[in-house]
């Protein structure tokens, strides 16, 4: 199942929903690789980059909320180095155990779901936020 773009996942903010938009075109090139069968080189880089994507995204969304003096800042960024993790064990077990039918799951479930559900529940608050006291 791929993900797609959808009214509903966007916060207002054109940097916040470009940047979303690289993240789910990265995770639906993840699930293709993984699916398709290509080589565990492809897998590995789609996963490097994903993981490189979500750092930056995250710095740079952490910094706006810092600007902003946005109220949930400490638990928002605790959520993100959360998932940074997830990310980041994926990574390992690729490495260890290759490509399969259960990481392309854990890809859907844990990355590209935890990822739209982070949008809607968190990130439209944030935008929402800026919004309010950059007026």
């Amino acid at each position: 199942m791929r993900y797609e773009w959808t009214k509903d996942l966007e916060t207002g903010h054109s940097v916040i929903d470009s940047q979303h938009k690289e993240l789910i075109a990265a995770v639906n090139g993840l699930m293709d690789a993984i699916e398709s069968g290509k080589g565990g080189e492809a897998v590995s880089s789609s996963l490097n980059f994903l993981n490189d994507y979500t750092i930056k995204h995250f710095f740079e969304e952490e910094m706006l909320q810092q600007k902003y003096n946005y109220p949930d800042y400490p638990n928002h960024k605790k959520i993100h180095d959360s998932f940074k993790t997830v990310i980041r064990d994926l990574k390992v077990r690729e490495m260890w155990k290759g490509s399969s039918g259960e990481l392309v799951n854990e890809v859907r479930d844990k990355i590209g779901g935890w990822l739209v559900t982070h949008i809607k529940g968190q990130d439209v608050k944030v935008a929402a936020y800026i919004r309010s006291v950059s007026k």
